[in-house]
């Protein structure tokens, strides 16, 4: 279809951009080269050893975070839930740092299982919170931010309680894929590529869940299990993304609500497409993280986050009003 054609476009533009650019320059002709056949040069070692793992790192958290959003909103039928929002990502970050302050020589294979727990955490947290003042989607997002808040300052805590400590996690949870390498690469791909194909498969039964719960249990499906198996794979993608960029927030808030502008509602469709386009987004925005103060480097959750805010007091607006 033409959408997924101009947003794969996108995503390859996006990496070869992003493998171009930075404090120095290499033009697209030569990156598309050393891509294929790298040689001694030292443009060939920022190409590879730098830039390349970098990029795959931001088109992943990206892919998760867009997708994680996208089942998150669509369990919950509220247009505001993103992982950030609902505190999921506030609740990883605490949980890595818990890991690193506490458990030091606890392997980093861990980070994701343990940020899981915290995301998960969280967002029941602020999930019970929102349902005991009586359920609604501005009411849950408030609750979000509020858990979110809660454990921000519960961070900052420990940091300066332990600062020597917490010095190995400020760079884990700094909201940037600036420095990450290989090997971070691989510990947490294989996490984030299971939760993007159970997500896809997985697809159907949001659009199901998506009409409500009566509607949906008419239809013989168990709603409380698959409401459970959906929000954790979206707890999943966030934390397995959190635990290797730190926590950015709107990504998932954003490019959902762009993918069901452009193919519609069926997750199918727009589940795939939320995948390309926050990839696509995640690695521009690292683009303009580094362009924007060069030589030195922008977080990119800084950056996102100046998008993403303005978005969601919109989108807040309408809901508000009840137009969402």
């Amino acid at each position: 279809m033409l959408v997924f054609g101009g947003a794969a476009s996108l995503l390859v533009l996006a990496l070869l951009a992003s493998l171009a650019l930075g404090a120095s320059e290499i033009s697209l002709a030569r990156v598309a080269g050393l891509l294929f056949a790298p040689d001694d040069s030292t443009d060939s070692l920022v190409v590879h050893a730098l830039r390349l793992p970098r990029t795959l790192v931001a088109g992943l958290a990206g892919a998760a975070l867009a997708v994680s959003g996208l089942l998150l909103q669509g369990v919950t039928r509220n247009p505001l839930a993103d992982p950030g929002i609902l505190g999921v990502e506030a609740g990883g970050a605490f949980a890595i740092l818990v890991m690193v302050v506490f458990f030091p020589t606890a392997p980093s294979v861990l980070f994701v299982p343990a940020a899981f727990v915290g995301g998960a955490l969280a967002a029941a947290a602020a999930y019970g919170a929102a349902r005991s003042a009586g359920l609604t989607p501005l009411r849950l997002a408030l609750a979000g931010v509020a858990v979110a808040y809660l454990l921000g300052a519960a961070t900052r805590a420990v940091q300066i309680l332990f600062e020597t400590r917490a010095q190995g996690a400020l760079f884990a949870l700094s909201g940037s894929v600036a420095g990450r390498t290989w090997e971070q690469l691989w510990q947490v791909a294989p996490w984030l590529g299971l939760g993007l194909v159970l997500a896809l498969l997985f697809s159907g039964r949001v659009n199901v869940l998506a009409l409500g719960e009566d509607i949906a249990s008419s239809l013989g499906t168990r709603t409380a299990r698959d409401s459970a198996l959906i929000t954790g794979l979206g707890v999943l993608l966030a934390a397995g993304s959190v635990s290797v960029v730190g926590p950015i927030g709107f990504v998932g808030l954003i490019i959902p609500h762009a993918a069901r502008a452009l193919m519609g509602a069926d997750h199918r469709l727009s589940l795939p497409l939320a995948a390309l386009l926050g990839a696509a987004f995640l690695i521009l925005a690292d683009i303009a993280a580094r362009l924007v103060d060069r030589p030195a480097e922008t977080p990119v959750g800084i950056l996102v986050a100046a998008v993403g805010a303005p978005f969601f007091v919109l989108l807040a607006r309408r809901i508000g009003r009840g137009k969402g």
